[in-house]
């Protein structure tokens, strides 16, 4: 392909991409994301907010986003359940009790290893950031790159499920759309690869059917998102919702 064919290729997915972006902010989908479901009042400058969008992303995996987050909602607003929210609160916790709290509204569905995951995130802050959110982002300078790499790389194991190709990128995405942590390199948080958005993505072409089968799957959508928005004025998360939307609307839409 010579370069004059894929300026032409490009400028067709943006317009592809900005039309859906379009119809998403007109409501068409209803333009609500899972996360919107969240308590009333939750100060997005908080640290609260920070741990309420952390705490629960590493649960959703295999599992419906929607009723992920209605229950943790109404585990966060219960004053006998609430306190699973609180990293500092859960270590000094009998394991059934915190157990018993993340059921009580099936925050957590595999009560033992989903609590398991729970307790180690909560100790994992608790041992290092003082329990917070704010404190982890704020030691590696609010870089997106460092904490991603500290995750994936460093202390894997100390984040379990949330260091996780697809889990890390969508949490990330979370803490860049729902808290306003003053993150920098936001460019690279790349697009969260869950099977909504593989499927968008092979339906805009850019990845092959070869490619949908592989178990590297992620690994090429990351990529292709990334090669297929080089010198244009957007990066890939800027389309994530809409293209999530789209995907899980059955592509309804003519592009």
């Amino acid at each position: 392909m010579n370069e004059e064919e894929n300026i032409l290729m490009n400028q067709e997915l943006l317009n592809k991409l900005e039309h859906l972006t379009e119809i998403y902010k007109s409501g068409h989908w209803g333009s609500d994301m899972p996360e919107d479901t969240r308590p009333q009042n939750l100060d997005s400058n908080s640290e609260v907010n920070a741990i309420f969008y952390t705490l629960p992303t590493a649960l959703d995996y295999q599992r419906n986003s929607n009723t992920l987050w209605k229950s943790a909602t109404a585990t966060f607003e219960d004053n006998e359940t609430s306190f699973v929210f609180n990293p500092q609160e859960v270590v000094d916790k009998d394991f059934t009790e915190v157990q018993a709290a993340l059921t009580r509204y099936s925050l957590a569905l595999q009560k033992n290893k989903q609590t398991q995951i729970w307790i180690k995130l909560c100790q994992t802050l608790d041992n290092n950031f003082n329990g917070k959110v704010t404190d982890f982002f704020a030691y590696f300078d609010n870089d997106i790159q460092k904490v991603r790499h500290y995750m994936q790389v460093e202390k894997k194991k100390d984040f379990p499920y949330l260091s996780g190709k697809k889990l890390c990128n969508y949490w990330l995405y979370v803490m860049y759309q729902y808290t306003n942590l003053p993150l920098i390199n936001t460019n690279q948080i790349y697009i969260a690869t869950d099977r909504h958005i593989i499927r968008a993505t092979h339906k805009l072409g850019l990845i092959t059917d070869e490619e949908v089968e592989n178990t590297k799957v992620q690994d090429y959508v990351i990529k292709a998102w990334i090669e297929a928005l080089k010198g244009i004025n957007y990066v890939p998360i800027d389309f994530q919702s809409a293209l999530w939307l789209w995907a899980r609307n059955g592509f309804k839409e003519e592009l």
